[in-house]
């Protein structure tokens, strides 16, 4: 392994910094940085390749030392960094002292292998990595077969995206792409979309059968769905609210019609 960096200065950090955050720079270079050891971990097995690995020694344990050993390919180049350097880096408190640049994978519509009764979770215009991070997890947990971001506003490889879905933005197909070929795709497979949005014409989601090849639609929490999109779904569906507000966190609502899907699939 090479001397270990002990300067913010140093070319490869730079290169991290600019990679951290510049959208811009990750899409250019088809790369991305996972922190941390499980994500890293997660991303692996499912086939995500790691070019480079960046490890502060102070802050990862012997144990997580040889299970990164184990889980890196043995072509990925190691630097060990100052646990100055790496704080100047990770993008989170408390990290665990590995940080790693990771190839974003490449995916259309067209790419998505279907099953015959797929369940897809579809975002429009999501903004908050947060917010995609979470449904992510949902998505993993529920075994959906791909989530769709319609005309995104954050990158789908935004480090926070990684972090906050704990790694699971590697283990489920994820696709950006527009609302017309979103739409246009679902036709052409038979897909029924499903629009969560507040709506006169709008009616409970247990009212509804998921079992056949089904999109479930979700807007942002500022503005909801575009009226072009929720027009265009073949259903508009509510979960009724019982209390003063009248609506949830996307992700928490993602999770709810998911699982309510999952239910009735068996």
């Amino acid at each position: 392994m090479p001397d270990p960096i002990s300067s913010p200065q140093n070319p490869r950090i730079k290169a991290l910094v600019r990679l951290q955050q510049k959208s811009a720079e990750r899409r250019q270079q088809g790369l991305t940085i996972i922190e941390g050891l499980r994500e890293l971990t997660v991303a692996r097995a499912a086939g995500v390749a790691v070019p480079t690995v960046y490890v502060c020694p102070e802050l990862l344990s012997a144990a997580g030392r040889q299970e990164l050993q184990q889980a890196l390919a043995p072509e990925t180049e190691q630097f060990e960094v100052s646990k100055a350097v790496f704080e100047k880096v990770a993008y989170r408190e408390g990290s665990d002292g590995v940080l790693a640049l990771a190839r974003a994978p490449q995916r259309r519509l067209q790419d998505l292998a279907l099953p015959a009764n797929p369940l897809l979770l579809v975002l429009e215009a999501v903004e908050k990595p947060g917010n995609l991070g979470a449904v992510l997890r949902t998505a993993d947990a529920a075994r959906a077969d791909a989530v769709i971001v319609c005309d995104p506003r954050t990158d789908l490889y935004n480090p926070n995206a990684i972090r906050s879905s704990i790694g699971c933005v590697f283990t489920v197909p994820v696709v950006a792409t527009s609302r017309e070929e979103l739409l246009a795709w679902c036709r052409q497979h038979g897909i029924r979309t499903y629009a969560a949005a507040l709506t006169p014409k709008a009616k409970p989601y247990t009212d509804y059968d998921f079992r056949g090849p089904t999109a479930l639609v979700m807007g942002t929490e500022a503005d909801g769905l575009t009226p072009e999109l929720m027009q265009a779904c073949d259903e508009t569906i509510i979960i009724p609210m019982r209390g003063y507000i009248d609506s949830l966190n996307v992700s928490t609502a993602t999770a709810i019609l998911t699982f309510e899907a999952i239910r009735q699939r068996g």
